[in-house]
């Protein structure tokens, strides 16, 4: 026996899944042929599946997660213990994947007991096991407790700096030399394959002696070519130690382990081969809150490197003290350090512990400067501990909703951002409407960038929501009809109470009321208490600046509907700017004004289309959803149904995306910066991948009052 298994999204504003006439049904369903169908969920797309499937497949009936009992489209609704009595064999699941995800958790455990495939409408299993790959599996190491060991029984303990105290937020060490020319260049200094110069000029000086970054620049202009101008190798060093600087963070554990080491008593030394001289490398200690040490050596000062023998400098006389180095470089910190007798213990950095996970499907999409500082940001903070293959599962663990935000949501956020800035100077328009509470967080950054390039702005924080556009837009029987496709999953009076504030005791008597017959039934007072919201609503929009011309109006992943009902509130003209844009063929003849981020064929594949319900639930604001507007034009709000804890938790998430956003403005050169789509869905799908511990986040709620629907974060990831 076959089950479809549609949502009760299905059909609705969140429903992106489609059964169009391109699924291969048979390729997909084929070996189902002889089983038994039936289809759950309630909305416009089941009947478009029973449409393609009842006439090959015998569909037996409907199932739905909030109703059992009665018919629609011609089948009986019935309930999963109903159609495990009739011997299901499969249910197919017809949904968006994050509804997907969200009723294979609820069912799964059944339907392997039973015996019962679960698939989606393409075809995918719902009911495989996730093969956890991001994790440290093949690594192994010396741990944290054989690192203090060895600093309790050493006298004297020396730490290596790059890589093991600090780490870049650029993937590789030779990125520093691409930042500095793009600064170069954005001056109009134009020095031929600068960065690769500086390279080579460094390692030609490195062959006999460890030079200074200034000696490294004096060698690059006596043999480069091309308009230099009046730059000088003071200057170029200068600029370079800056940049430099600004992109490095300390490894949060292992200077711990040095400050420790410090209060012990013990002999610290910092020693590295470094172009930076003592005083410099100290502001970097410094930076990392570093101040009490023995000393610093740095190659360039001393002209010679670890490998040449720097090692000796802390060596004094014939004593018999025990010494003991620790760094991140096999060679340089372990086998040099290990030749003038030293106990060693080798430090992961963090491109090591990236490599070591495959780099998490990450470099395979890196293409320039800019997605190299992107990666850099995340390893600099999922991989900033050494220690983290050390937990006995040895997963990739985010412990916080900061990181969360950071790490994860940030980068396709950010890219959506820097598009919308594009479109907006591509069209200036004179109104920016940031629609509620999706547009909550997009309209700081928004402003945070425009800020930076001293753009005015013309921002607008727009209150509205499904329920408060439906209100004010209804005009006619055909509005009518259009809300009650979208299925409500409760009852009728939940449903005229919800959508349209309208109570038993304020609605017009119907003689023989019936579900089936839906909201119509209702027309008159449903028309009437639209004209009263309509001219409230106006008296909002009264308050607002609006000059002449268009107003671009940004929506999170929506079909369009606040925006076609938003539309007939005003006279200009309203220009949707979505991620992504649901159900695009079945809204065509609205003719609604829409461009996406997401477009094309790329619009069904993309990682948003899977996980936009994990982004929804932290793109919101503080405050409540609006309902309506009262007679003085303000906002009516819906009871607030967040405890304080969902709220500090989406914007400690909301935190993290903000900071990384103003991280890579501030890091990232103008010339630069590149909208790298699929380098964010790998970002963004690694929720699935690593071990999320942050009960907060895992228990936050998408709350959907239009379809009487709550989705936990933790139900789709």
């Amino acid at each position: 026996m076959l089950v479809l298994w549609l949502t009760q999204t299905a059909g609705t504003e969140e429903s992106v899944i489609l059964v169009n006439e391109t699924v291969e049904t048979d390729r997909v369903f084929g070996q189902y042929k002889d089983s038994k169908i039936a289809l759950y969920g309630l909305g416009i797309e089941t009947e478009k599946a029973l449409q393609m499937l009842d006439v090959q497949y015998e569909v037996v009936g409907l199932l739905d997660s909030f109703r059992s009992g009665g018919e629609l489209y011609g089948k009986p609704i019935i309930s999963f213990d109903d159609a495990v009595g009739a011997g299901i064999q499969l249910i197919i699941v017809v949904a968006r994947p994050g509804s997907c995800r969200a009723i294979a958790k609820g069912i799964g455990d059944q339907c392997r007991q039973k015996g019962i495939a679960l698939m989606d409408i393409r075809g995918k299993d719902l009911l495989e096991t996730k093969n956890v790959s991001y994790c440290f599996r093949d690594i192994s190491g010396a741990t944290r407790a054989i690192l203090e060991e060895k600093i309790e029984n050493a006298d004297v303990v020396s730490f290596d700096l790059f890589d093991t105290l600090v780490m870049r937020q650029t993937l590789f060490p030779e990125d520093v030399a691409e930042y500095v020319d793009c600064q170069l260049k954005e001056k109009g200094i134009l020095i031929s394959d600068f960065s690769k110069k500086r390279m080579e000029s460094e390692k030609d000086l490195s062959r006999s002696a460890a030079p200074a970054l200034v000696e490294i620049y004096w060698n690059l202009l006596e043999t480069s070519v091309g308009k230099t101008g009046d730059i000088t190798a003071e200057k170029l060093a200068e600029m370079e130690w800056n940049t430099d600087f600004d992109l490095l963070v300390s490894r949060k554990e292992v200077c711990d382990i040095l400050k420790r080491t410090v209060e012990s008593g013990k002999e610290v030394y910092i020693i590295s081969d470094s172009y930076y001289s003592k005083n410099q490398l100290a502001k970097i200690l410094e930076k990392c809150g570093i101040v009490e040490y023995t000393d610093i050596l740095s190659s360039s000062d001393y002209k010679m490197s670890k490998r040449q023998g720097l090692y000796k400098y802390l060596i004094f006389g014939e004593d018999s003290k025990r010494y003991l180095h620790i760094g991140d470089d096999i060679v340089a910190d372990v086998e040099n350090a290990e030749r003038w007798g030293f106990e060693t213990y080798r430090v992961y950095n963090g491109l090591d512990l990236l490599e070591e996970v495959g780099n998490l499907g990450l470099v395979e999409y890196m293409q320039s400067l800019s997605d190299r500082l992107r990666i850099g940001m995340f390893v600099s903070v999922i991989f900033n501990s050494p220690f983290q293959f050390e937990k006995e599962d040895k997963q990739i663990y985010i412990h916080n909703a900061y990181e969360i935000g950071y790490l994860i949501c940030a980068p396709i956020i950010n890219d959506f951002v820097f598009w919308f800035w594009q479109q907006m100077q591509e069209n200036y328009f004179q109104n920016i409407w940031f629609g509620a509470r999706d547009g909550y967080l997009i309209k700081k950054m928004y402003e945070y960038l425009t800020m930076m390039i001293c753009d005015d702005g013309r921002t607008s924080y727009f209150l509205t929501s499904r329920v408060a556009a439906i209100r004010a837009g209804v005009r006619d029987e055909n509005d009518i009809r259009y809300v009650d496709e979208m299925k409500f999953s409760g009852t009728l009076e939940e449903n005229l109470h919800e959508r349209f504030g309208i109570d038993a005791s304020d609605r017009e008597y119907v003689d023989g009321m019936s579900d089936e017959k839906g909201l119509l039934q209702f027309k008159n007072t449903i028309l009437k208490k639209a004209q009263k919201s309509y001219e409230n609503y106006q008296k909002y929009i009264s308050k607002l600046k609006i000059v002449e011309g268009d107003i671009a109006f940004f929506d999170f992943v929506a079909k369009g509907t606040i925006q076609m009902y938003v539309q007939r509130l005003i006279s200009n003209h309203l220009k949707g700017f979505y991620f992504l844009q649901l159900e695009k063929e079945y809204m065509k003849e609205k003719n609604l004004d829409i461009q996406a981020f997401y477009e094309g064929a790329e619009t069904d594949s993309c990682v948003i289309y899977d996980n936009y319900y994990i982004l929804e639930s932290i793109l919101t604001a503080p405050q409540p959803s609006v309902q309506e507007f009262d007679n003085a034009g303000d906002p009516v709000f819906a009871d607030e149904m967040r405890s304080e804890s969902d709220i500090l938790c989406f914007k400690k998430v909301q935190e993290g995306i903000f900071d990384n956003f103003k991280t890579y403005i501030r890091l990232c050169p103008n010339m630069q910066r590149a909208i790298n789509k699929k380098l964010d869905e790998v970002f963004l799908e690694l929720i699935h991948k690593v071990k999320i511990t942050d009960l907060d986040f895992l228990n936050l709620v998408v709350e959907d009052s239009f379809f009487n629907r709550m989705t936990s974060i933790e139900d789709v990831i």
